[in-house]
């Protein structure tokens, strides 16, 4: 259940014939709120007594956010959720008849499904299948004897102490090299550690009697676990001493270091680097990124002034979290009191066959993706996706040629790399091959670890090769798409590709205000404050002159200061910072759609359900994002999260917007009309 190693991939984890604003409201209030839909937008999600030049989240929303509260299993709801639960119901039914055997084909889904939702076998193994794990932490006597422990632990997925795989080298993006990354920390971001506001210091708490528990289930002495739950969270506080923060972590040049082996030996003499590259059985390493080299001080600061019982307790607790979603009953519970409850909010556990879909498409995603996608995502919509991309393509291109700030010699290499985007729409042409993957029936957790080794080997064994741009990092059926600026490539999972952000059947104007809008929402993310730094081979290199980066950076500023002062929740504001790049590909991908839209059918469009073409491409951008949120799955996602609350990836970007204000006839002094208007593309 492990995801592999990968510190730099975005992830988005998206004027003819116009009538006033009160003509709107009329046509669209006589009846129409309980009749069919012809253009494809949720017309009960709209609240027609909010005006869109005052809110147009709630008009757009706000329906919909009194109708749909969230379930007690969630910490939020909304239309990504929506459809990933569609999506999970489709699955379900995919790995209940895999499950039924009969189709070598589909065993190993099958018996990995199985072998999760089997509650009774896995509660009466208890702690068992630990046990070999915890007596190779029991034997360890000094620190120095970590590196074989640490490597088994990698292998099969226990995040401890630092992370490590393969990524493409940011100078060099045509071939893999190993990856060191700062890791082995349990609570979510580096500021948890820190904080000391009442919040922070409550949730700190919590976790230490966490982890105690966790240990006590193991069978520690309730003192010791107590004692030991105390070392830890000073271990891992001296961990992210050395860590940068998240606004750091999104300068490409911050997280890239490349040193040799006897470097890195330097910087953590401690740690017997060449023991535990033997111990993960890693291909010959002549260089890696070091992604933070303080951090690594630390780690060997930590290791040399914390007695071996500390980090054999560490280890252990690490074990236990790592395992507990396929362990007994009383480990699933307390992992998701802190994780799910404290943290997010959630009330109620997942029903089990939800997270049993969920950990099969983690561990065998693209096996159960072939399946997903011949159900669910025919030729035509492939067809008329790609169509879709490659018209926002041209509206970027458009777009960089009309540019006033930026000089010709940048504009040059903008369009260089522009016309080097790879288009990646639904599935991989070439599905992974799953079968040096033992799955057995029966064995919970013994096949999530050997998934998470077979992942973990199959990223060691890119080391020194020639970089696959065909791979996918998502699975076919995930709701969500991304751009890799090492690879200069977007992607769009087939599960992403679904009402409410496309249908064969919605209005263009819909499917253009959501899909499309995700289209150039990726695409945007290769010129946002991070993706700039990237050239078209996917190589970080300084591609703009110094005039251009200037005006770039003082119009991101504009951005930055905007979303900065949204109120996420109570006192804790919206980082502007660690949002930028997310914010930058929301504005400009919007207006990107916009521009593929009007060039083409728009023009010829009529009203339909009341909204005239423009007035629903913009409900269609305003209705994915639809949802609710817990307090503290809000206080998380403000402060870990580079995406903004869904209110605001709406009302933010459509009130930088010109083309909304004439669409829906806003005066120049609502608040949909912002006085300092901000565009980067």
């Amino acid at each position: 259940m492990k995801r592999p190693l990968c510190v730099f991939v975005f992830v988005s984890c998206p004027l003819a014939a116009v009538i006033t604003y009160a003509q709107t409201r009329t046509a669209a209030t006589a009846g129409a709120a309980s009749a069919p839909s012809q253009s494809g937008l949720q017309l009960d999600a709209l609240d027609r007594s909010a005006d869109p030049c005052t809110d147009f989240f709630q008009f757009a929303c706000g329906s919909w956010v009194a109708n749909n509260p969230i379930p007690a299993d969630r910490s939020s709801w909304g239309r990504f959720d929506e459809l990933q639960d569609r999506n999970n119901e489709t699955l379900k039914t995919i790995l209940e008849s895999a499950a039924g055997g009969g189709d070598p084909q589909s065993q190993k889904i099958g018996d990995y499904y199985a072998s999760c939702m089997d509650e009774k076998a896995i509660d009466a193994k208890g702690i068992a299948p630990l046990d070999p794990l915890l007596k190779k932490i029991g034997a360890v006597t000094t620190a120095s004897e970590l590196a074989p422990i640490v490597a088994e632990l990698h292998t099969i997925g226990v995040d401890v102490f630092f992370g490590f795989g393969s990524e493409a080298d940011f100078k060099d993006a045509s071939l893999e090299m190993a990856i060191a990354d700062r890791g082995g920390m349990g609570l979510p971001e580096r500021d948890y550690y820190f904080r000391d506001d009442a919040k922070s210091k409550e949730l700190r708490e919590q976790y230490v009697a966490h982890v105690a528990k966790m240990l006590s289930l193991l069978g520690v002495p309730q003192a010791q676990a107590d004692a030991s739950a105390q070392a830890i969270m000073r271990l891992e506080t001296a961990l992210a001493k050395g860590a940068l923060d998240v606004v750091s972590r999104r300068d490409p040049t911050k997280i890239y270091h490349k040193l040799t082996p006897e470097a890195l030996q330097t910087l953590t003499p401690q740690f017997p680097w060449q023991q535990y590259f033997k111990g993960i059985g890693a291909p010959p390493i002549y260089a890696l990124n070091v992604t933070e080299p303080d951090f690594f001080r630390a780690l060997g600061q930590t290791l040399d002034s914390t007695s071996v019982d500390d980090l054999k307790a560490y280890l252990r607790w690490h074990v236990a979290h790592s395992s507990a979603p396929v362990l007994a009953k009383p480990f699933v519970d307390e992992n998701f009191k802190f994780y799910g409850t404290a943290l997010t909010g959630a009330k109620e556990l997942r029903p089990r066959w939800k997270r049993c879909v969920q950990y099969t498409d983690g561990d065998l995603g693209e096996a159960l993706g072939q399946a997903f996608v011949k159900e669910k995502f025919g030729p035509e919509a492939k067809a008329d996706t790609l169509k879709m991309v490659h018209e926002i393509e041209a509206a970027l291109e458009k777009d960089l040629n009309t540019l006033t700030w930026m000089t010709d010699a940048t504009k040059r290499e903008a369009m260089t790399k522009l016309h080097a985007v790879a288009d990646k729409i639904g599935y991989p042409d070439n599905w992974r091959d799953y079968s040096a993957l033992r799955v057995a029936r029966g064995d919970a957790l013994g096949n999530s670890q050997r998934a998470n080794a077979f992942e973990f080997r199959r990223q060691l064994n890119k080391i020194g090769k020639t970089v696959d741009k065909s791979e996918w990092g998502m699975t076919p059926p995930t709701v969500n798409a991304y751009y890799n600026p090492l690879q200069n490539n977007i992607n769009f999972p087939a599960g992403i590709l679904q009402p409410p952000f496309y249908s064969v059947k919605s209005d263009a104007g819909v499917n253009y205000g959501g899909v499309g809008a995700v289209v150039g929402h990726e695409l945007t993310h290769g010129f946002d404050d991070q993706g700039r730094q990237f050239d078209a081979r996917g190589n970080l290199k300084e591609w703009w002159t110094a005039q251009d980066a200037k005006a770039f950076t003082d119009r991101a500023q504009c951005l930055v200061d905007e979303y900065g002062g949204f109120t996420a929740i109570d006192d804790v504001k919206v980082n502007g910072k660690l949002t930028l790049g997310e914010n930058t590909a929301d504005n400009g991908g919007l207006r990107l759609a916009l521009m593929a839209y009007m060039a083409g059918v728009a023009a010829t469009g009529k009203t339909l359900d009341g909204f005239t073409p423009e007035q629903r491409f913009f409900l269609g951008w305003g209705q994915i994002w639809c949802a609710n949120r817990r307090p503290e799955a809000m206080r998380m996602m403000a402060q870990t999260n580079p995406h903004s609350p869904e209110k605001y990836r709406v009302n933010g970007v459509v009130s930088n917007m010109p083309e909304f204000q004439r669409a829906f006839s806003c005066k120049a002094d609502t608040p949909m009309v912002r006085q300092t208007q901000c565009r980067v593309w």
